[in-house]
């Protein structure tokens, strides 16, 4: 009786493998040599794993007598990694376009935070919300990303700045995590800001003393998984020390370090973050030349956000200078209700145009960079043989165009696969 493999994916134009070689990341010079098939096919075992990846002629004559579940003929097509949105917010109620207009008017971050706005507004309305409903809300704008082709993305509570909240996004998360066609990396992110009421030291006491160890229980007895820990590390949130304290209380539970540094004040959080062996470190707008050496040397992770840098007016995260200082660079959208994005084609362009970083760069930074951020790169973010069948078909000659066509996602990408499933079919897919 002839084998079953789920799915043959077969004379794709281009498939852009990203990377061959099992490297967990790419530095700037490997950015520049991304692993690209001519006339290619791709095979997905019964389990959901790449089994097979090469040109048509070689997959054709090793499956002849393999029988598949789905076939898809990607002819005129490109064929990529799987997206991995490497940094979001996407567990919150209260939606706050009201404070666009208040940015455009010129108010800063902060300044809207002091007034009572920002994340305490979240936080209030993220609190009455039910479970139900914040599930429901994740569902849709998780299925907006797929749809991107976004097919792994980091979730970060934050929004509930007290055990009773920030456990009810913990839960939301992890049924998104069973049932949603997206893999996800869960973070507990309860030190994102000071509650109302509250001091600092007030605040790192609960999360260390009550929040986390309760958390760790809460694992033991399989309600939910954690994989990162992430602290707001800014002038008026979290300082060095208080950061410090947090992290490495997350570090002896086993959490992986991926927490806000340097966005808004040069804080020295890169520095904290590479002595801390921190995993990644987000935004760093303000990071400064010893914070760099320093993350390249620990191999800390820099995730950057240029939808974010955009929205807020900040200044432009220095990619340029971290690649060729040998930081690892990574891209997220950083999905919130402060910057609503959540296209990494779109946070991929303006990576390109506001950071000066090449196609290649960019694509590589939002796929196993992306993924190596989030301790993933072993599984995610290249189609390699092992890993998981996660990729996107875009109706298009040139790989390139994912990018190119700004805003254009939406009729470029055909399919979005996770698991070498068929997650989204885009029915009314336009010729590029």
């Amino acid at each position: 009786m002839p084998s079953q493999c789920r799915l043959l994916v077969r004379n794709a134009a281009q498939l852009v493998q990203v990377s061959d070689s099992g490297a967990q990341y790419l530095g700037k010079a490997e950015m520049q040599r991304l692993v690209v098939i001519t006339g290619a096919s791709i095979v997905i075992n019964r389990e959901g794993l790449i089994e097979a990846v090469g040109p048509n002629e070689l997959i054709q004559s090793k499956y002849t007598e393999v029988t598949f579940d789905q076939e898809i003929d990607a002819c005129g097509m490109c064929v990529l990694p799987g997206l991995v949105d490497a940094h979001t917010h996407p567990v919150w109620a209260g939606d706050r376009v009201h404070e666009f207009a208040m940015k455009l008017a010129g108010a800063s971050y902060m300044e809207i935070h002091r007034a009572g706005g920002g994340i305490h507004f979240t936080v209030e309305h993220t609190r009455k919300a039910s479970e139900e409903e914040l599930f429901e809300r994740l569902r849709g704008r998780l299925w907006r990303m797929v749809r991107t082709g976004t097919t792994l993305v980091e979730c970060k509570t934050g929004y509930g700045l007290n055990l009773e909240t920030e456990t009810k996004m913990l839960r939301v998360i992890e049924r998104a995590r069973r049932e949603l066609d997206i893999s996800i990396s869960s973070t507990y992110c309860g030190a994102h800001s000071v509650p109302r009421g509250k001091t600092p030291a007030e605040t790192v006491d609960d999360i260390i003393r009550v929040q986390l160890p309760k958390l760790k229980e809460m694992m033991a007895n399989g309600e939910f998984h954690i994989d990162n820990i992430d602290v707001f590390c800014e002038k008026g949130v979290f300082d060095l020390d208080s950061t410090r304290a947090i992290l490495q209380a997350g570090k002896e539970m086993k959490l992986q370090i991926n927490f806000h540094g340097d966005e808004l004040y040069p804080m020295h959080a890169a520095e904290l973050g590479a002595e801390l062996g921190a995993l990644a470190i987000s935004h760093l707008e303000e990071v400064s030349d010893a914070g760099i050496a320093a993350m390249a040397t620990a191999k800390s992770c820099a995730v950057l956000l240029p939808s974010t840098a955009y929205i807020l007016r900040l200044k432009t995260p220095r990619a340029q200078d971290m690649l060729d200082a040998g930081v690892i660079v990574a891209l997220g959208s950083d999905f919130n209700p402060n910057a609503y994005c959540c296209s990494m084609p779109i946070t991929m362009h303006l990576a390109c145009v506001n950071m000066k970083m090449s196609m290649n760069e960019s694509l590589v930074a939002a796929t196993i960079n992306a993924a190596y951020a989030l301790g993933k790169s072993h599984s995610h973010g290249s189609l390699e043989v092992g890993k998981q069948g996660d990729l996107l078909i875009i109706n298009a000659p040139r790989w390139e165009h994912l990018i190119y066509q700004f805003g254009g996602h939406q009729d470029l990408i055909k399919y979005v696969i996770t698991k070498g499933k068929i997650a989204y079919e885009n029915k009314s897919c336009l010729d590029y």
